[in-house]
């Protein structure tokens, strides 16, 4: 594509994100869609550019006024995703003169905010928990996030695929902590890829790999994913359990479920059972009730953790959205633990990295049900013998209570975790 077309087609497709109307991967997929001829590298570039707009739209505010032409227009320049020269192209000598001198301009010149590009509400929440680390969180957050997969282990071992993508041309290397991932050095068609095709890997972060392993389901067990979504989680635990036992996969949307279906036939499981439902008090609930060995709660949240995938939350979240969140997480674990039997483990999970979402819903469960007790996530890691299980692990009266994970510490999205076993 010419270079006037594809900057006019970012600049587009820019507008249409920041209606902030729908999410912004909706968004880029809607436009795909209606725009079919446009090649791999044509969507990567637009794709791309949306979301370093998104990332940085505090800075970009800032420095658009001072160019010229429509505003969207400024801010796809600022964020175009790929070489100079080929933007350069597009644009006129004012429009190059404009761009030099933003180029120029010393980040440590900027102000705070323009730096961390975060919206002030969430601000200072994170530097009460972080302190002198909040702008390495907020920088991190700034970047994209890499692609790691999970390796299907039902049929497949780490090394052996590790070996076959290396045969495509693409190389990974291991995850430091998760036993089932590996971290690609690119983001390559996967869908092209024999090992993705024949379920042998899934798309997956390293921190969501980890909460899977940390309900440790075993073989022949009965196990609940209660809001399970698009099924990831759901996946790693059923081959987990060797494709054995009985695992539901809940949720109120069918919609999402329905996603789960190719990726299950890709897996080769048989132990998944999906099963949409009208909300956490839904009779099927009620007839597992004291029967579960194994129950996830990956509760609806901010995802303000993955900010790196979806920078646009930070601008469509709000404190009041959090707090109806809160609320709403309470009532789903609570609900969610009646599944339990005696000896059953409870792992409530959340993308999100405010105290209001993990740590505060954690401990007034532990508080108001006497008949659950906390399993520090430190010990639960340490048992499956995760390399450096202290440091993905902190808070409560021992510091290891609680899996927190952290893009700038551990390279993964911002996640937590809290687990509890029944009396």
């Amino acid at each position: 594509m010419h270079p006037n077309a594809l900057l006019d087609a970012c600049a587009e497709l820019v507008k249409l994100t920041l209606k902030f109307d729908h999410p912004a991967d909706a968004v880029v997929s809607r436009y795909f869609r209606d725009n079919r001829s446009l090649g791999p590298r044509e969507r990567a570039t637009l794709a791309e550019t949306v979301f370093n707009v998104l990332r940085k739209k505090l800075l970009f505010d800032h420095l658009s006024p001072s160019g010229s032409g429509p505003k969207e227009r400024r801010m796809a320049i600022l964020g175009f995703h790929g070489p100079r020269d080929f933007l350069k192209s597009a644009l006129s000598e004012q429009e190059k003169r404009w761009l030099d001198q933003c180029d120029s301009i010393n980040p440590a010149d900027l102000l705070e905010r323009h730096r961390h590009n975060l919206p002030e509400w969430l601000v200072q929440p994170l530097k009460e928990q972080l302190g002198a680390e909040f702008m390495a969180l907020a920088e991190s957050l700034n970047q994209p996030a890499p692609l790691d997969l999970r390796v299907n282990m039902l049929n497949d071992k780490r090394p052996d695929i590790q070996k076959e993508l290396e045969l495509a041309g693409i190389a990974s290397k291991s995850t430091p902590f998760s036993p089932w991932g590996l971290r690609l050095d690119s983001k390559p068609a996967l869908t092209k890829v024999g090992v993705f095709s024949r379920g042998a890997v899934e798309v997956q972060d390293e921190g969501s790999q980890l909460l899977a392993l940390l309900l440790d389901a075993k073989r022949g067990e009965m196990v609940v994913d209660f809001c399970a979504g698009a099924g990831g989680k759901t996946l790693a635990i059923g081959a987990s359990m060797r494709s054995t036992g009985r695992l539901y996969a809940f949720d109120t949307s069918a919609y999402r479920l329905d996603a789960l279906k190719p990726r299950l036939a890709r897996s080769k499981l048989s132990n998944v059972h999906r099963a949409a439902i009208a909300h956490e008090r839904d009779e099927r609930i009620k007839r597992l009730a004291g029967k579960i060995d194994r129950v996830i709660v990956d509760a609806p949240c901010s995802g303000l953790g993955t900010l790196r995938r979806n920078p646009d939350l930070k601008w469509r979240q709000s404190p009041q959205s959090v707090q109806e969140m809160s609320a709403k997480q309470a009532v789903i674990l609570q609900s969610a633990s009646r599944l339990l039997k005696p000896g059953g483990r409870l792992v409530y999970a959340t993308c999100s990295v405010l105290l209001a979402e993990n740590e505060e819903i954690a401990r007034l469960f532990t508080e108001t049900n006497k008949d659950f007790s906390p399993l520090p996530a430190v010990e639960a890691l340490s048992n499956l013998k995760v390399d450096g299980a202290a440091v993905l692990c902190s808070g409560g009266e021992r510091g290891g209570d609680f899996l927190r994970l952290w893009p700038h510490r551990h390279a993964t999205d911002g996640f937590f975790a809290a687990l509890w076993v029944k009396n």
